[in-house]
């Protein structure tokens, strides 16, 4: 199926296509031909790949699943779905996505197919596309690890983002580069919140504050552990896995008090590609992917998801808060999707490859 795309659509495929794309995984060699159904998935795979096994099993379906690396965290395989479209010849029927701006500016490229999933009438209408061509769940927040080693007290842990900004932290603290994947969203997204003067006051600040910016927030994460660092921004699927592991780490939900703009949450989001080989495969995978008990699965797995639905019982560490426990922030995946590529070449040049 050939696309016949706009101007504006050309020109976020020529910023897609630019970024590399990570083959990582085993694809169909001919999606067409597969009787199974092709799943592209940016959730790290040490969390996703017993899900993806658990759903061939119950479905009967197989699943040809194809993941990405930590460092190109889904842009390799967004890249992938929009060369194939390019191409006429999609190859994956479900795309996975471990975060939400890229998969709206897929939609928004007129590469998604609607499809409005009966397991995700419970799912806040914030999360969902109004066109249905998309659908959020199981979220991470955007949190602050703490080393409990160089912060003992927890009455002096930093508890904003501008704490990084703070001359107390000089040199102490770190932020994945917001190349790719979370933190591009995040910085993305807290431009349009906060304002173009205060969102540079605040890069400005981090350069200032000798912030280190790590490759990405696996890396934080492993800096806070190893006591390289007092704290950094990280997700809470990074912080729950050095604590799993018995590091000697906190997590803080920044930015709760007075006009702080409160906590960044990022759902996983999931859809099918339009011109995809299997479509009704591809329903039957996205409806378990959106089901309760996914979402339950999810938040009791290492990678502690954070359900949408108040329903779905939330991870078992109590430092990692529920729906309703925190103050989050209120951000626009649309627009935070329509700048994603002028953000990526921006801070590309800001912040090193």
């Amino acid at each position: 199926m050939m696309h016949d795309f706009t101007p504006f659509q050309r020109l976020c495929l020529a910023a897609f296509l630019a970024l590399p794309c990570i083959a990582l995984g085993s694809c169909a060699a001919d999606g067409a031909e597969s009787q199974g159904v092709s799943l592209y998935v940016a959730l790290d795979e040490q969390h996703s790949k017993r899900l993806v096994q658990r759903f061939e099993k119950e479905s009967g379906i197989s699943v040809s699943a194809r993941f990405d690396t930590e460092a190109s965290k889904t842009v390799g395989l967004v890249s992938a779905i929009v060369e194939e479209a390019r191409a006429g010849r999609p190859r994956c029927d479900v795309f996975w996505n471990n975060e939400l701006a890229h998969t709206v500016r897929l939609a928004q490229m007129g590469l998604l197919a609607p499809y409005a999933s009966p397991s995700a009438a419970a799912i806040p209408g914030q999360y969902k596309d109004a066109e249905h061509r998309w659908t959020g769940f199981a979220a991470r927040a955007r949190v602050l690890i703490v080393s409990k080693e160089l912060i003992p007290n927890p009455d002096d842990y930093p508890r904003s983002m501008y704490d990084l900004t703070d001359p107390k932290w000089k040199g102490r603290c770190g932020i994945a580069r917001p190349l790719t994947g979370t933190t591009l969203t995040h910085f993305t997204a807290l431009r349009h919140v906060l304002g173009e003067e205060d969102f540079e006051e605040w890069v400005g600040g981090l350069f200032a504050n000798e912030v280190q910016f790590l490759q990405s927030n696996g890396a934080t994460m492993r800096a806070v552990r190893d006591g390289k660092l007092a704290f950094a921004f990280t997700d809470t699927d990074d912080f729950h896995v050095a604590l799993s592991k018995g590091a000697p780490v906190a997590c803080v939900f920044p930015d709760q008090i007075g006009n702080q703009p409160g906590t960044m949450l990022i759902p996983n989001a999931v859809a099918i590609v339009e011109g995809c080989p299997q479509p009704e495969h591809a329903k039957k995978l996205v409806d378990w992917v959106l089901s309760e008990s996914t979402e339950a699965l999810l938040a009791a797995a290492k990678s502690a998801q954070i359900p949408l639905r108040a329903s779905v019982p939330g991870p078992a560490e109590s430092s990692i808060l529920g729906i309703g426990d925190f103050r989050a922030m209120r951000w626009d995946p649309v627009r935070t999707a329509d700048a994603l590529s002028k953000s990526a070449e921006e801070f590309a040049k800001r912040f090193g490859m």
